[in-house]
């Protein structure tokens, strides 16, 4: 276990863990999505299972965000100031998954669901303006995300000198 906290490794944890989290966002966002829609004949099926995999996945993040700041600040405590940076991007990146997670998801869980009780899809009901809104919104929080997490790779694979 003392070998696994030595900060080369603690470095190579860092890369490992937001390799995959970054990698799992791009797929679900940029290759799962598309196809679901493509597939799907209805698009309101499509959409209801979309927004439980983007809701798994906001969660995760949000978990993954506070793990990867918990291991920035260790490794900004021993010496690596070059993580400085990067715990103001899993900052920000927290922030996108939180209010994904726990604000809009739900948000739009919830519009969804009060037209599927009237009988309609969400995208004819009263509620069409709104959900969109919250639709776009969570599609830039996504894709700032999308952006920081390939900076914050980039940023971890750079040789680092304590």
């Amino acid at each position: 276990m003392s070998r696994l906290l030595q900060t080369d490794n603690l470095q190579r944890v860092f890369t490992l863990v937001s390799g995959l989290w970054i990698g799992a966002l791009i797929a679900v966002g940029f290759l799962v999505t598309p196809v679901i829609f493509s597939t799907l004949g209805d698009r309101q099926v499509a959409g209801v299972v979309a927004g439980h995999i983007f809701k798994v996945l906001a969660i995760g993040s949000v978990s993954l965000s506070v793990i990867l700041m918990i291991l920035a600040n260790l490794l900004v405590s021993r010496g690596l100031n070059a993580f400085r940076l990067t715990r103001w991007a899993l900052l920000v990146m927290l922030a996108c998954a939180f209010a994904e997670a726990y604000i809009i998801i739900p948000w739009m869980d919830s519009l969804r669901d009060e037209a599927i009780g009237i009988g309609m899809s969400v995208i004819e009901s009263a509620w069409a303006d709104l959900f969109t809104r919250l639709h776009k919104i969570s599609s830039i929080l996504f894709i700032a995300q999308s952006i920081l997490g390939l900076f914050l790779i980039w940023r971890s694979t750079k040789p680092q000198s304590q």
